[in-house]
């Protein structure tokens, strides 16, 4: 008798202990400590991961982003900013004044703590999860280049389930701006991909009434080959002409500009080498590649080298066949560091061509124009558009004295957005940002979080900013696009206020002119020196030349047009 008692107890036990369990939990120290505990093995077993896959851990955020965030204070004197915000740094002009009034955003973020907010987990979500692909098409332009190249533009459109919502959206832009609608262009990574954040960010804009369009480079995300060039890195020429074509299509409507991760060394570049003559009003890099020749250089964890080793190696081997007889693919395929892979391509110094002067079957598929020499083949037309992108740089040091992201960053002349973060897993340190350029150029604010990972800066719940929390079913929700679109209202509210205030002045208003974003009227000169620098040394200036020049400073913010 006592034998089955006791093996009904022990077969009851474990529903005993469940029910236990279920009880205690109502008690509010259960319940806590039983959180912590869960926390605490799950914070183990991320450990012994993250170890396995080489991921590095307990990056010193808190120091970076104070030692930033301390320079963002005495920037903005003494601007108020909380300890959940982003750190707002720039040069205190009337145009950052006007984002701290009038946008959310930047003041405040809602980013989660660990294990939601996690670096890595926030980018591989942002690489792997998203539900818009039932909600976004594409309908595909291919842009015939000056060289024979092709482009591909993508543009979003939604499906018929939420074509309310956005005829909606486009109302209430017209109404309250009395203009067209905003055009989008957005530049996904080098690699051309579309991402599920990049897909959040389509689906954001056409909510609030822009047209979207993504850009792709030659021989990426399917856009055919029919040259044998591939896009450097920070080459713009396919950009701008691109951009030309959009505002031929939309004339009367505002172009903006966001670029996603590697993406912003062609966006970066864009800007700097078009200058006052740029067809964006405004422009904002989300994880932006700043350094492009450090970036590059500095060690990326396996998993994320692994991963855009392998983007960057499908486009090249699609085409395999046609570039033997340009450059040694075997080589180009068995690198194993972006650095390598980059040099192998377009540096003649690492170019081994093959004896073989027959052009493959793939080469006759393909259309692609093989010979000796890729200068050869170009016209003297193309040749000369091309100027000294026509002839592959000599070395590493050479290749990025022209395509170093920054190496004209004194002559953009439009506001650019940088939205960065302290933990970012695929970038250099924190610390190796170049403040300086933010501290001194009006043009250049930078948004530096503590945590949201590469690309990532996804919202802890429902993001209460997309259209007023309608979203119609559970998407993730990033902080990154709703800041990108509200900084771009806002600077279009900016200049349409000023406007109107030059209307009725007929000079820029007295707060206006301590200190500008657009360059004074007449000051710009009319040819532009080229320098292969990162950003402008400050000058320095005798006690009476300094003050001659807070007299006469008064700036008005429309662009003086020198192209």
């Amino acid at each position: 008798m006592a034998s089955s008692v006791m093996e009904l107890v022990l077969c009851l036990f474990p529903s005993l202990l469940l029910l236990l369990l279920s009880l205690a939990q109502r008690w509010p120290r259960v319940h806590s400590w039983s959180r912590l505990a869960v926390r605490a093995a799950g914070w183990r077993l991320w450990v012994i991961t993250c170890f396995i896959l080489d991921l590095p851990l307990n990056r010193n955020t808190t120091t970076r982003t104070t030692e930033a965030g301390s320079a963002g204070t005495d920037i903005l004197s003494g601007s108020s900013q909380t300890s959940d915000g982003p750190w707002l740094i720039c040069k205190p002009t009337a145009l950052a004044k006007y984002l701290l009034r009038h946008s959310d955003s930047l003041a405040r973020h809602r980013l989660p703590s660990w294990p939601r907010g996690d670096p890595h987990i926030q980018t591989l979500s942002s690489l792997l999860k998203g539900t818009h692909g039932d909600m976004l098409q594409f309908t595909r332009d291919h842009l015939l280049l000056k060289d024979g190249g092709i482009v591909a533009l993508d543009w979003a459109v939604e499906t018929r389930s939420v074509e309310r919502r956005r005829w909606e959206g486009r109302k209430e832009i017209q109404a309250g701006g009395k203009m067209t609608p905003p055009v989008l262009l957005l530049i996904p990574q080098y690699w051309g991909e579309i991402t599920p954040h990049l897909r959040g960010l389509c689906q954001q804009a056409i909510h609030q009434g822009f047209y979207v369009v993504v850009f792709h480079p030659r021989g990426t995300a399917g856009c055919p080959l029919t040259t044998a060039r591939l896009t450097e890195f920070g080459d713009p020429a396919d950009l701008e002409q691109a951009l030309a074509y959009v505002h031929s299509r939309h004339p009367s409507s505002a172009l903006f500009a966001v670029s996603e991760g590697s993406g912003s060394g062609t966006l970066l570049s864009y800007l700097g080498e078009s200058g006052s003559g740029s067809y964006l009003t405004a422009a904002a890099a989300i994880s932006p590649v700043l350094l492009g020749q450090l970036w590059f250089e500095t060690a990326m964890p396996p998993l994320y080298r692994w991963w855009a080793l392998f983007q960057r190696k499908m486009q090249l081997r699609r085409y395999a066949s046609s570039f033997r007889g340009v450059l040694n693919v075997a080589q180009a395929l068995s690198c194993s560091s972006l650095r390598d892979y980059e040099e192998t391509i377009f540096c003649s110094s690492t170019k081994h061509l093959h004896s073989d002067p027959k052009p493959s079957v793939g080469s006759q598929n393909s259309g692609l124009d093989l010979g000796s020499s890729s200068s050869q083949r170009l016209s003297p037309s193309v040749a000369w558009a091309l100027g000294e992108r026509a002839h592959q740089a000599k070395d590493w040091e050479k290749y990025w004295e022209r395509n170093e992201p920054l190496r004209d960053a004194d002559e953009v002349a439009v506001p650019v957005l940088c939205l960065c973060s302290s933990d970012d897993p695929l970038l250099p340190p924190a610390s190796s940002l170049p403040l300086p350029l933010f501290q001194s150029n009006p043009y250049f604010l930078l948004a530096l979080t503590d945590r949201g990972g590469h690309c990532g800066f996804a919202l802890e719940g429902r993001d209460e900013h997309v259209e007023g929390g309608r979203s119609g079913n559970e998407e993730v929700h990033y902080w990154s696009h709703t800041a990108v679109l509200e900084y771009f209202r806002v600077v279009a509210d900016f200049l349409k206020r000023e406007d109107r205030e030059s209307a009725i002045f007929g000079s820029p208003p007295e707060d206006f002119s301590q200190t500008g974003l657009w360059s004074s009227v007449g000051s710009m000169p009319q040819s532009r020196r080229r320098r292969n620098v990162v950003m402008r040394r400050p000058r320095q200036l005798v006690p009476e030349q300094s003050s001659l020049e807070e007299e006469e400073e008064n700036f008005t913010w429309k662009r003086s047009y020198t192209r």
